[in-house]
């Protein structure tokens, strides 16, 4: 025979297994990785001691001011976030709560992910180039270019490649540099037409950016809204779909006439 439990009791005899799903669901890992503005680098200068960009077969060019590739930081592969690091994420602006498949491709363990990250590399620099000598008009049986970027995985800096081989082969076309002596910073994939992809991660690319001084950042075009959302002072977007677009707006930015897109 079952006992009448009185109202105060029945009430903490059904909370207890609340609060044990409750204790459960915040210390469970969760399927999301939390990414903060990572580390930034000049393309026309050096990383850890080594040139970005070595051009062989062609005379370059001595350039100013500086082409700063983006990135992030996101917890590893394996890494444990819980339902309160989610929450704490989700209202901060330095850092972003994003699904863990767009970050690391799912079901790979660190190893392969982290091969998967260089052979993105190594495609996206071997499509930089290809972009780059096209544009110019240049013949890669002549022109040999080594792109080095350490600890870097992916190919959100297939742009910033291809625009930093551009300014050390040719300049504006004029005599002046790409940049204009300012440092400009940007992200987006490239393909060997030219034409610039989304990557994502772009409002902390935006924070890494500024933090390094940039005051000018190249951003593809469809990520203009995420850009927008928490833009730092001080840094000018520039919407880009094209290489070719990228150049004549650092161009018209560099001798200050003609058009430059905006977000």
């Amino acid at each position: 025979m079952l006992s009448r439990l009185t109202r105060p009791r029945a009430l903490a005899v059904c909370a207890l297994p609340v609060v044990a799903l409750l204790a459960t669901a915040v210390l469970a890992p969760l399927p999301f990785s939390l990414a903060q503005p990572g580390m930034t680098a000049n393309v026309l200068g050096e990383n850890k001691g080594e040139a970005v960009i070595t051009v062989t077969g062609a005379p370059t060019r001595r350039t100013t001011g500086q082409l700063r590739m983006t990135t992030i930081e996101a917890t590893g592969p394996d890494a444990h976030v819980s339902l309160g690091d989610v929450l704490d994420g989700w209202f901060r602006t330095d850092q972003a709560v994003m699904p863990r498949d767009s970050v690391y491709p799912s079901g790979d363990n660190v190893k392969e992910i982290e091969r998967h990250n260089a052979d993105e590399m190594k495609e996206s620099q071997d499509e930089a180039t290809k972009a780059a000598l096209a544009y110019l008009g240049r013949s890669a049986s002549d022109v040999h270019v080594t792109l080095r970027l350490a600890d870097v995985g992916g190919p959100s800096a297939g742009l910033l490649f291809t625009l930093g081989i551009i300014d050390k082969l040719d300049g504006d076309g004029s005599g002046g540099d790409l940049t204009g002596g300012r440092t400009v910073a940007g992200t987006g994939t490239i393909d060997a037409r030219g034409r610039v992809g989304a990557v994502g991660g772009v409002g902390l690319k935006t924070q890494a950016a500024r933090r390094d001084g940039a005051t000018v950042f190249l951003v593809p075009e469809d990520e203009c809204s995420d850009a927008t959302a928490e833009l730092p002072e001080g840094l000018r977007l520039v919407p880009v779909t094209t290489l070719k677009g990228a150049v004549s707006a650092l161009v018209a930015l560099e001798k200050g006439k003609g058009p430059v897109p905006s977000c």
